[in-house]
């Protein structure tokens, strides 16, 4: 008998995305047939050079792109500890902080 558990989902090995949790079978580790492709791509190049096999290669657009994200988050961040810092009620360090966590979901994304 199969007990199944629920699960959070894994986040897609390309993309970041979550990936569907399936009742049966192996673990999906990409979101969709594209990502899985890309991931193949990738892997594919990287035999031909030498560049680790974990390593994870952006163009400069993808690393302009994550390099926002990130300045993104450490600006919430500063307007979360200036609001503490000035006294601000409750209900609005609730909407900086959830401003926050959605700036932090969207930058763990890579590409």
């Amino acid at each position: 008998m199969c007990v199944f558990v629920d699960r959070k989902p894994d986040p897609c090995l390309w993309c970041g995305r979550p990936v569907p949790v399936v009742a049966a079978g192996r673990r999906r580790r990409y979101c969709r047939q594209s990502c899985r492709q890309r991931a193949y791509e990738q892997r594919s190049i990287l035999r031909e050079v030498s560049v680790p096999q974990d390593s994870t290669i952006l163009t400069a657009e993808e690393a302009n792109a994550l390099a926002d994200r990130a300045f993104l988050v450490r600006c919430a961040a500063e307007d979360v500890a200036t609001a503490v810092r000035e006294g601000a009620t409750a209900e609005e360090l609730a909407d900086l902080s959830a401003e926050l966590v959605s700036l932090a979901r969207d930058a763990e994304r890579i590409r």
